[in-house]
């Protein structure tokens, strides 16, 4: 929805393709995240009817691969079509080859890149500069946005600069920090498109197109006589580049107030020493300058637009005639160069110039930072300026890690803040799929659209499927907000747990400032949640003089039909607390985009979600917050004290969320990561885990042959097993003529379930007394997880059936083996992992996984654990990814070597015959 005044709130991604859609006749996708979604957006608004700027509906195709979306891009601007396309990571990489030819045929078009992390010892969906670095040789003009506004404004500049240069543009914003960043911008209209789009270029675009009618040879093949002079006919083309984008800025800027340069300058005018980079991370480091100078230091701020053709000129006309010391900063590492990209342009541009009779090259130092998403704040754009204070400022620097190994890195001030002081600083801590991003989104939305107050999302995904926490970051302010970096420790002034189980696995109040204010979704009233919180979170309450709010979400959402999504009781009860909008207003306003959202699917929905919006705030409680801690309970370990060191010092870290705290050196040179970890990471995501009735169960097996995380188990085993079992546990007798007087559990593991309940429907045994219950039945986890817990640890302990005992070709017979792949990332009641774990039973000590990028990387490969583990004879699958698109290549290359090394073992034992028997070698 836009208002009335051109304000509109939308994330980087619906920015740039806002624009994109309405300048293309020919849209050519292929998903990859985190670029997906203007691919999606254009196929929603084109299936819709919206128009181009000419009237005409957008042509969306979707290909087989990324290099297919390039081929019909190069196909459609080759005719005289305005095309474009949507991309990231190796989807770019595989649009390379395309690239050159569609720059060397100086055909205009633009490629919108959400930019992010190219796969190296680990595949990344996060954001930094690696894959739009790959392509710098094609020839394409390169323009980077570093907000949601930038992104949507310089997507209109480079259509209309490429169409006005005929040189192609790669218009690139920084993956996940400004593509998923939801902020409040003025849009663009249509006449505005209009005024920077010449339909003189957009007719001479369609006159050059294959025709028949004036045809053409186009991409010969040319022999040494002539190709190296023809390479060298478009230099006038791209010496033009610059001062087109730049007119094209000025117009952009007479129409809408917004200024840009090619090269813009931030800072002192009498700068010594300057900071030099692009994207996103501008304003966080725009921020730490304005404070340095506030403060009396001589610094600055060089923020690069136009990446190529470089802009030297522009660069140095924007360093002021005082600097001294220069530090680059790229988003980037290119093993064993002299230097990373930006780094090195700056370094040659500044050497030209003084080569050429210009003032004297200042000293230029380089440094990486923020690769695949790292954090970067204001604090650490402070560090950088600091070391080119000292006496002789280090170079090739990190900042943002501890590098133990190369020493690269630099310290950072973490005390260091820029935050507005009088601005709403709110996270909020949720389980994918509980409707807690959903709902953040709306309420910027609701803040952004409907009051004259600026308002930023921005949403930590973990890259598994649902299940995994998600942390929502919202800033509200009477200001434009350009803060892009997270709430930082100490900083938020609203705190939200929208899982109660969280407190026992992570510091969530960490984040909070004192007197902040904390909203609990608590299974307890607030005359008893006390009692039940760690005493690690009570202390932090009492030490931070927290409010303290409660409210039972997951009842009130059971209550009124919403199942587990809870993201409309958790809303208004922050509205109610936060005080950024009257609650009146903030309720209506809530409930009109509940009419909007959910009125094509009826009433009754809507009425459902109006319910809980209401009893949301009758069942909003502040709770008295004790003198003292009184809790005996602590936090759990992160894992058991049983894990491997490795779990123990790297994995568990990472689980808790403190990955970023990690050294250099507590990692793998390689990415060769152990397997078997998943089974330390309790996550505890079912409110409902299955109990088995052995007075019922028939052993067919069922349950656990569909369990699509292997949390439930089957053993068979001798009667002396047993011994030391905990009171209760249950077996039955084993119905089998080959394993007479065996006995038989099934037992599930309880913080390992996510209650997804395929199990309880394909369970066939019921209760002749009672229809409804079965052999194995959905029940509340909380009576039950202690107990349940201590039986598990017991049912591993008992040792496994001997492989050979039990037939492999039935349900009952192969889920008595153990799997190989157990307690996944996947999402709650997968179709998928039951299939994999089924064939880690069948013959997992003998499997070498080719995996394909996509929902198995991410439930089988994703860090902190992995579900593909080993045998007691430390024997299991052996995984590795390579690609999407290449994976059957890959599998095949690993087959091929492994018939090799069978092959050379066979050479190597008929020559050992004498040695070990000709019996022995022919068998």
């Amino acid at each position: 929805m836009t208002t009335a005044d051109g304000w509109v709130c939308v994330d980087g991604n619906e920015a740039a393709a806002r624009v994109a859609h309405r300048l293309s006749e020919v849209i050519a996708i292929y998903p990859i995240t985190p670029a997906s979604t203007m691919g999606e957006l254009a196929d929603t608004w084109s299936a819709a009817g919206r128009p181009n700027l000419w009237g005409q509906v957008p042509e969306v195709v979707e290909l087989q691969s990324e290099a297919g979306a390039a081929g019909v891009l190069h196909g459609a601007v080759l005719k005289g079509a305005l095309a474009t396309t949507f991309t990231a990571s190796q989807g770019l990489l595989l649009m390379l080859p395309n690239m050159f030819k569609i720059a060397g045929e100086l055909t205009p078009t633009v490629i919108h890149v959400a930019a992010r992390t190219v796969a190296t010892h680990a595949l990344s969906i996060f954001g930094d500069h690696s894959d739009v670095m790959a392509a710098r040789p094609t020839g394409w003009a390169m323009l980077a946005a570093g907000s949601v506004q930038e992104a949507h404004d310089l997507a209109l500049v480079a259509h209309a600069s490429a169409l006005a240069s005929r040189v192609p543009f790669l218009h690139f914003f920084d993956g996940f920090r400004t593509s998923h960043e939801v902020a409040k911008i003025r849009v663009l209209d249509d006449d505005d498109l209009r005024s920077l789009v010449d339909e003189a270029d957009v007719a001479a675009h369609r006159e050059r197109g294959l025709s028949p009618d004036r045809p053409q040879l186009r991409g010969s093949a040319q022999n040494p006589d002539v190709f190296f002079q023809a390479r060298e006919a478009s230099n006038p083309f791209y010496a033009a580049v610059p001062g087109i984008v730049q007119a094209k800025l000025d117009g952009l800027a007479a129409r809408t107030g917004r200024r840009y340069g090619l090269v813009d300058y931030l800072g002192a005018p009498d700068a010594e020493r300057v900071l030099v980079l692009m994207g996103s991370a501008a304003g966080a480091a725009g921020e730490a300058v304005e404070a340095l100078t506030a403060a009396g230091e001589r610094v600055g701020l060089v923020t690069v637009r136009l990446y190529r053709p470089f802009p030297a000129e522009a660069l140095a006309a924007a360093l002021p005639a005082t600097v001294r010391r220069v530090a680059v900063l790229d988003r980037t590492k290119e093993p064993g160069a002299a230097g990373e990209p930006l780094y090195q342009d700056v370094v040659c541009a500044l050497a030209e110039r003084a080569a050429g009779g210009g003032p004297p090259m200042p000293a230029v130092v380089g440094g990486r930072y923020g690769l695949a998403s790292k954090e970067f704040t204001p604090a650490m754009a402070r560090a950088v300026l600091d070391n080119l204070a000292a006496d002789e400022p280090r170079n090739h620097v990190t900042v943002g890690i501890a590098d133990d190994v190369s020493h690269s890195s630099l310290p950072v001030d973490a005390g260091f803040s820029t935050e507005d002081a009088e601005g709403l600083r709110a996270v909020f801590f949720g389980l994918g799929s509980d409707g807690t991003v959903g709902a953040n989104k709306t309420s910027v939305k609701i803040i952004g659209e409907g009051t004259d107050l600026f308002a930023q999302g921005y949403f930590v995904l973990d890259s598994k499927k649902s299940g995994s926490v998600t942390v929502s970051h919202l800033r509200v302010s009477p200001r434009p907000i350009r803060s892009t970096y997270l709430i930082g420790q100490g900083q938020a002034n609203f705190v939200a747990c929208h899982q109660f189980h969280f407190l026992d696995r992570m510091d969530v109040l960490g984040r909070a400032a004192p007197g902040a204010r904390f909203l609990l979704n608590s299974p307890w009233p607030d005359d008893q949640v006390w009692d039940h919180l760690p005493r690690e979170v009570q202390q932090e309450i009492i030490d931070k003089h927290l409010d303290l709010w409660v409210v039972d979400a997951a009842r009130v959402a059971r209550e009124v039909g919403m199942g587990h999504r809870i993201n409309t009781v958790m809303q208004p009860c922050f509205f109610a607390l936060s005080g950024v909008l009257p609650r009146d207003e903030a309720i209506a306003a809530i409930k009109a985009w509940i009419e909007r959202a959910f009125g094509r699917r009826g009433e009754e929905v809507v009425a459902r979600n109006f319910a809980a919006v209401d009893r949301a705030l009758d069942g909003l409680r502040q709770v008295q917050v004790p003198a003292s801690a009184t809790a005996t309970r602590h936090r759990r370990p992160t894992v058991s004290e049983q894990a491997p060191d490795f779990v123990k010092r790297v994995t568990a870290r990472m689980m808790e969320g403190n990955g970023d705290l990690l050294p250099v050196s507590a990692l793998p040179v390689d990415g060769a990561f152990p397997t078997g970890t998943a089974r330390w990471e309790k996550r505890s995501l079912a409110a409902e885990i299955p109990i088995w009735d052995p007075s019922i169960c028939i052993d067919c097996g069922k349950c656990a042959i569909v369990c699509p995380h292997s949390t439930i188990r089957m053993k068979v085993f001798a009667p002396e097993a047993l011994e030391g079992a905990p009171d209760g546990f249950e077996a039955k007798d084993f119905r089998s003529r080959d394993l007479p007087g065996h006995k038989l559990t099934i037992q599930v593991a309880p913080e390992d379930c996510t209650g997804c309940g395929v199990c309880v429907e394909v369970c066939p045994a019921h209760s002749k007394e009672e229809v409804k219950h079965k052999a194995i039945n959905m029940t509340p986890v909380d009576a039950f997880l202690e107990r349940e817990r201590e039986r598990w640890e017991f049912f591993e302990a008992i040792p496994e059936l001997d492989r050979e005992r039990t037939a492999p070709d039935t349900v009952k017979g192969s889920q008595v083996r153990q799997p190989l792949f157990e307690f996944s990332g996947a999402c709650a009641g997968c179709g998928e992992t039951q299939y994999l774990k089924l064939i880690s039973q069948l013959f997992g000590d003998r499997l070498l996984v080719a995996n394909a990028t996509g929902c198995s990387s991410i439930y089988g490969g994703n860090l902190p654990t992995t579900p593909w583990t080993t045998n007691a004879e430390g024997q299991g699958p052996a995984w590795a990814n390579s690609l999407f698109e290449d994976k059957a290549e890959f599998g095949l290359g690993i087959r091929l070597a492994a018939d090799r090394q069978a092959a050379r073992a066979r050479q190597l034992l008929e020559g050992l015959a004498p040695a070990v028997g000709e019996d022995l070698a022919r068998a």
